[in-house]
């Protein structure tokens, strides 16, 4: 591809604004930029990146016109983690024939979840010519690295994940999905018995499944309020969350495959006590037992670096709603973006 990749960044918040500087010094063409938030509407990218200059591109609230007037390659969706939510989004790009890539955690394995919306969006980006997906840093540390390991295995019996994130970190939308704030009562009522919350966990063991080539016999997740002893400042939330009101979850999601493996992983979310930090911990149980632990991983980082990395690999793509289990695994990028595209639909 000889021409710079032309980006929509839609979402420009604290993950927004990291994307932003990242396509930046990526060597993509920011041509368009979507958010509803008064504070920032109408801000030059160059500021709201903290580049310290400006690039002429104002963050719009317009979305239909910002489609309609860029003529994009790319769209980056950073706004909430349910399909529901992001629906929208992903069907503007669709219609306008933008690839989409987007870090709701739903996304990056929808298809029996949200199986509706998500039918819906691949019809719609076949029609258009392009290709919707899922990405972030379940991507790489939920999912590629697992595979990675698995093949150095000769015979697996259980995987057994955890990765623990601080919710302050990524916006106001997913500390209130992990019911951050929340009495017991309210949690218990809004989250724990709601059938429309899968844990992000339950998407990652489906996207792990279909790469092995296991089909599922069964799967359960329990949500689990997290608490604190002490009163706990939110900056996300605007709140303090007083003891005994949730501070976050653990979501624990248990798949049985026909194949005989089990997959047993968590995700905990949750606004951080002074001196915690991110971890995740994988272990693969069998012919041999292997364990990676990544201690303090930067999760915001991880999550833009990977999407921004997956952009030409989603260009060339088919087609649809493409699941990133379908593509190889995220690639370091040293040149500018558009060198890597090998291929346009």
């Amino acid at each position: 591809m000889k021409e710079k990749i032309r980006v929509i960044q839609y979402g420009c918040g604290k993950m927004g604004q990291v994307f932003l500087r990242y396509l930046y010094e990526k060597g993509a063409e920011i041509v368009g930029a979507i958010d509803s938030n008064p504070a920032i509407i109408g801000k030059d990218i160059g500021e709201v990146a903290g580049l310290g200059f400006k690039l002429g591109i104002p963050v719009r609230s317009d979305a239909e016109n910002v489609f309609k007037e860029c003529d994009a390659h790319v769209c980056i969706i950073a706004l909430q983690s349910l399909m529901e939510d992001i629906e929208h989004a992903y069907e503007l790009s669709a219609r306008n024939g933008v690839n989409a890539i987007s870090i709701c955690e739903e996304a990056f394995y929808p298809w029996n979840t949200s199986p509706a919306i998500t039918n819906k969006l691949d019809k719609l980006a076949k029609e258009n010519n392009c290709t919707l997906t899922g990405a972030g840093y379940q991507d790489v540390f939920w999912g590629n690295l697992i595979t990675t390991l698995a093949g150095a295995t000769h015979n697996i019996t259980k995987i057994k994940g955890s990765s623990s994130y601080n919710v302050e970190d990524y916006g106001i939308a997913l500390a209130e999905v992990h019911g951050a704030g929340l009495t017991p009562e309210e949690f218990e009522e809004q989250i724990a018995q709601s059938d429309s919350l899968p844990s992000y966990m339950w998407n990652t063991n489906q996207w792990l499944c279909a790469q092995f080539g296991w089909t599922i016999k069964s799967m359960e997740q329990k949500l689990v309020p997290l608490f604190h002893d002490e009163d706990l400042h939110s900056s996300t939330l605007n709140m303090t969350i007083k003891a005994g009101n949730a501070i976050g979850m653990s979501a624990v999601v248990t798949t049985v495959t026909n194949q005989g493996p089990v997959l047993v992983t968590e995700c905990v979310g949750k606004v951080y006590p002074e001196g915690e930090v991110d971890k995740n911990i994988w272990t693969l149980h069998g012919e041999p037992d292997t364990t990676v632990r990544i201690e303090q991983p930067a999760t915001v980082e991880l999550t833009c670096a990977t999407t921004v990395n997956r952009i030409p690999q989603l260009i060339s793509a088919p087609a649809g709603f493409y699941t990133t289990d379908k593509l190889p695994p995220a690639q370091y990028i040293t040149y500018p973006l558009h060198y890597y595209v090998k291929e346009c639909k």
